[in-house]
């Protein structure tokens, strides 16, 4: 099926054309929309690309916070010495995205906009209290990620930048796909002065937060703290890779060397 193409060379422009196509698509870094309009499962009749958007890249730090451009793509975000400095955890997050094409290509903001329940950016996103940031308003990520592929965003609602607070100490485990990267179950440990929480991807329908760990680890920040703690599978993913019982072991597994890792 045929579409019209557009490059808008400003935010303004691109959020004009959202408005006046109701059946258009963001194109970010397009490591998920290609293959989908490949397979045919997506036919929008515009693409509007943002690659051409300057005010979408760069990294800047103010108040606490590191502010990240949602087309800055998977392999900036790791090399970047602000975000290696100040959020380590995040950086090594992203340089272990995927293979190099990938991570050349996909974009913080375009992956976290999908909501891909294997994805690994909403473990980030929810487990740093991250701000979403778009050209109409700022969304806490605790109210971000609805469901799968869905999120709070609204129609000719537009990412422009990821806003993280520098955390105390982070660190964040995966069991990935050997094939793809997508992570089979993945968790992300934070430890800051807003206290503990841990954000799981992979093993649900969507990114979420584990509450039993995190009270659990405010009492006790150590691996120890989470060994009774039974991991329900209800409601978790099945496929070829995992049952939802050993994405449930693999869950606290993780958790505990997230742990590890975070204390030093």
């Amino acid at each position: 099926m045929p579409f019209d193409y557009y490059r808008p060379a400003t935010l303004p422009e691109a959020e004009k054309l959202l408005v006046a196509n109701d059946d258009s698509t963001l194109l970010a870094g397009g490591m998920t929309l290609l293959p989908t309009l490949k397979m045919r499962l997506a036919q929008p009749s515009v693409l509007i690309d943002l690659g051409s958007i300057k005010s979408l890249a760069g990294v800047r730090e103010q108040d606490g916070y590191v502010e990240i451009g949602a087309m800055m793509t998977h392999g900036e975000v790791a090399g970047h010495p602000i975000i290696r400095e100040k959020i380590p955890a995040l950086a090594l997050l992203a340089g272990n995205i995927g293979d190099p094409q990938v991570r050349n290509r996909g974009t913080l903001g375009g992956s976290v906009a999908n909501s891909d329940p294997a994805a690994d950016y909403p473990a980030a996103v929810l487990g740093l209290n991250a701000i979403i940031v778009t050209q109409k308003r700022e969304i806490v990520a605790d109210e971000f990620f609805l469901e799968m592929f869905e999120t709070a965003l609204e129609p000719a609602e537009i990412i422009t930048a990821i806003r993280f607070p520098v955390a105390g100490s982070a660190a964040y485990e995966k069991f990935a796909n050997p094939a793809s990267g997508y992570a089979i179950a993945g968790v992300m440990v934070v430890r800051s002065s807003g206290g503990i929480r841990v954000a799981v991807t992979g093993v649900a329908s969507c990114v979420f937060r584990q509450q039993e760990m995190e009270a659990a680890l405010d009492k006790n920040f150590a691996p120890a703290a989470l060994v009774d703690i039974a991991v329900s599978s209800a409601g978790f993913n099945s496929d070829m890779h995992a049952s939802p019982e050993y994405r449930a072991d693999l869950v606290k597994v993780l958790a505990q060397r997230a742990v590890v890792a975070a204390q030093g």
